[in-house]
């Protein structure tokens, strides 16, 4: 189903704040013509938090034309209410996406019951496979392992993207799920090791920058080639860190601006552009990679 580099897009945005659109479509392209395995639109770094509904799903829509079913569509769908996250899931299952990400409800921190029946009605709502989110970097609430095995049961839930950076999880969880049940790593520092120890891909921020080498490790790693994949990871270690010396999406953007792949580095408040000290950062870290 869904496997390797799958790039948490970004959302380019003009001066006046609207959807950059050619930018938008120029960014689709660089990822089909260097081996992203697939896209994640409208997710966190897709800025979904400060998209109105109809923008949302108006960007997920641009991007499924774009991509034009060359590679699988994944889109952001959750909510900290689950009405709204239903709401969003039924307006987008008719626009051509393949996969929904949706993750643990923010602010509210649920009960780990409150986890399985959010998700579950979800899952209800469409027959468009769900991948589960796990970040509590950014939600507060954790979802254990033994909420993803039970959530992992209904048919339609299909793979959790794990941002805890705890491998560990990985491990245990893979023991209480069935094997076709899907891991991807939604913490870039980490995400090589935990496809060597048996993850089926990534949703990376890295991507976005370097998606040839971040499709190229997954590769790797996913027909056993550890060494190979660690090297190229090696490659890219000082990126996956200075992108988050700032909050996401504020790093790639600026990144992405600096290689002239989109036109301005536009970020919704409440996030606002990197500090001086972080803008000289990304860029050394872009000259060492010889993308500017």
């Amino acid at each position: 189903m869904f496997k390797g580099s799958y790039v948490a897009l970004v959302t380019p945005m003009l001066p006046d704040g609207k959807i950059d659109v050619p930018s938008l479509k120029r960014l689709v392209e660089f990822h089909l013509n260097n081996g992203t395995h697939g896209i994640v639109a409208v997710g966190t770094t897709g800025e979904s938090a400060t998209l109105p509904f109809q923008e949302h799903i108006d960007v997920v829509k641009l991007i499924i034309e774009f991509v034009d079913k060359k590679v699988p569509v994944i889109a952001g769908s959750g909510a900290n209410s689950t009405a709204e996250a239903i709401f969003l899931s039924e307006q987008m299952s008719g626009l051509g996406v393949d996969g929904f990400l949706s993750v643990v409800p923010y602010y509210n921190k649920p009960q780990q019951a409150g986890m399985i029946a959010h998700f579950n009605a979800i899952a209800d709502a469409t027959d468009i496979p769900l991948i589960l989110y796990n970040v509590p970097g950014r939600t507060v609430a954790d979802m254990l392992p033994e909420t993803v095995a039970e959530l992992a049961k209904h048919k339609n839930i299909v793979g959790i993207k794990d941002a805890t950076g705890d491998l560990s999880r990985l491990e245990q969880t893979k023991k209480m799920v069935a094997d076709d049940f899907l891991f991807f790593s939604g913490d870039d520092e980490s995400g090589c090791n935990f496809m060597c120890k048996g993850g089926d891909g990534v949703i990376s921020v890295t991507a976005n920058i370097t998606p040839k080498i971040m499709s190229d490790m997954c590769e790797a790693a996913l027909r056993g080639d550890f060494e190979l994949s660690q090297q190229l990871n090696k490659q890219v270690i000082d990126l996956h860190r200075v992108l988050f010396v700032e909050p996401n999406p504020v790093m790639p953007k600026w990144a992405l601006y600096k290689m002239g792949i989109i036109d301005d580095a536009f970020l919704r408040l409440p996030m606002v552009l990197p500090e001086l000290n972080s803008k000289k950062a990304i860029e050394e870290a872009l000259s060492a990679l010889n993308l500017i």
